[in-house]
């Protein structure tokens, strides 16, 4: 297994803290991921996606957002989301000085979506995002959190369960189609928001994984 470290960054702010996998034989490229807004970067789901993309070769970054960095339990609040964005944006720029290649941004639920909402204003801070259970809307809502998604440019992955009650596969088919951005929607079936949670992290990562080498992402054969 490739060695786990844990990561501080406080050159800037807001600061970054979290876990830095590093590959025994590095690709050369990497990979930020962050946590749901009732998580942290310790998630099974971010662990797995870590430590899959780490033996394939990509350096993976899994932070703590700063709203979790202020507080240990709680959800993010929706004034300070532009707070979790900036250290979204800071964590990429932080590994890519320690990759020389490609750098990728992903997270599930929240981070995923503040992830997306940051590439949409920075189209050049990342190679492609990786959004596992995009909450498209609250449970029984219908009003959709897609008003960025015209702007957003960057290559997109979707990992979406069957049963995830913040969005069906037909909705969210329907609301990428806005996006501006090539894209696939990649259905986990039988699985809700947590994508399986612990007993399926693993075979999700793999999923997450063989399709970035299907997209050409990064180079390497989908075992």
């Amino acid at each position: 297994m490739s060695p786990v470290t844990s990561f501080e960054d406080f050159e800037d702010t807001p600061a970054v803290r979290g876990f830095l996998h590093t590959p025994d034989a590095p690709a050369g490229h990497g990979l930020v991921m962050t946590h749901g807004a009732g998580s942290n970067a310790r998630a099974p789901l971010l662990v797995a996606i870590a430590d899959a993309f780490a033996a394939a070769g990509i350096a993976v970054l899994r932070c703590d957002l700063p709203f979790r960095q202020a507080r240990p339990q709680g959800p993010p609040y929706p004034a300070i989301a532009a707070q979790d964005r900036a250290g979204i944006a800071r964590a990429v720029r932080a590994l890519r000085q320690r990759v020389p290649g490609k750098v990728f941004l992903g997270g599930h639920s929240y981070g995923g979506r503040q992830s997306s909402m940051v590439a949409s204003e920075q189209p050049d801070l990342a190679a492609g995002l990786l959004l596992c259970s995009y909450p498209l809307h609250a449970p029984g809502r219908a009003d959709q959190r897609t008003a960025h998604f015209p702007k957003l440019i960057t290559p997109t992955l979707f990992l979406h369960g069957t049963r995830d009650p913040f969005g069906t596969i037909d909705e969210m088919r329907s609301a990428t189609a806005s996006l501006a951005a090539p894209h696939e929607v990649v259905v986990i079936e039988g699985a809700g928001h947590d994508l399986g949670g612990k007993s399926s992290a693993a075979r999700v990562a793999q999923t997450a994984l063989d399709a970035f080498r299907r997209l050409g992402w990064i180079s390497g054969t989908s075992t």
